[in-house]
């Protein structure tokens, strides 16, 4: 009889990652404290709208979440995008392929840089703490990606929790299709270990002070 992804699964990986993730986020959000405050300030003072963004997700087990990010866009972002992509079908093509665009009109001078090193997504360290994000997972999928991209994989992607930090984050980030991110993702999935996170946690930091693919 074929095995489950949990009967796979070391029963101590569970309770690792869980007592890693706390502990670690509140190191992180205690140490850039003064940095967090800052950007903060920045963001205030730069562009109308709240400092922080929450953006709706689908968590583990389909529960629905709420991710918090650094507010890096300008508060009529949709409507700018819907004209946007209605007006130009090369930048369409972009968006349908990568669900990113390169050169977003959407985002600040600010969000721009706070983008560019990742700093717009340490705030989510504290939906961590919560227990709605790992520090290591896939990236939280949109809930009309489900149905859209993920289809009959939809159990497998959304049988543990999203991540900050993954697979794709150190592997080319935007510069990779949708597509391609799955595949990275799914056998991220497949071989879950503590000692995969942390090769993924090493990979992160030169790849933040270093972005590449990130917009």
């Amino acid at each position: 009889m074929e095995k489950t992804l949990q009967q796979e699964t070391p029963s101590l990986y569970p309770i690792c990652k869980r007592c890693f993730d706390v502990i670690f986020s509140i190191c992180v959000l205690t140490f850039l404290s003064p940095l967090l405050l800052f950007i903060a300030f920045l963001i205030k003072v730069s562009s109308k709208g709240n400092v922080l963004y929450s953006s709706v997700r689908i968590g583990k087990d389909y529960k629905k979440i709420y991710c918090l990010k650094f507010r890096t866009m300008y508060v009529d972002a949709d409507e700018r995008l819907g004209s946007l992509l209605e007006k130009c079908p090369k930048l369409k093509d972009e968006w349908q392929r990568y669900q990113k665009l390169k050169k977003d009109p959407r985002v600040t001078f600010i969000g721009r840089i706070l983008r560019k090193t990742s700093l717009d997504e340490f705030p989510q360290f504290f939906d961590v703490i919560k227990g709605d994000l790992s520090v290591v997972g896939p990236r939280p999928f949109c809930e009309n990606q489900i149905d859209d991209y993920l289809g009959s994989k939809a159990p497998k992607f959304l049988s543990i929790k999203p991540g900050i930090t993954g697979i794709w984050q150190v592997s080319g980030r935007n510069l990779l299709t949708f597509k391609e991110r799955m595949i990275l993702e799914e056998a991220y999935i497949e071989n879950l270990s503590f000692y995969q996170d942390l090769w993924i946690i090493l990979k992160t930091v030169p790849a933040v002070i270093f972005p590449k693919g990130a917009f």
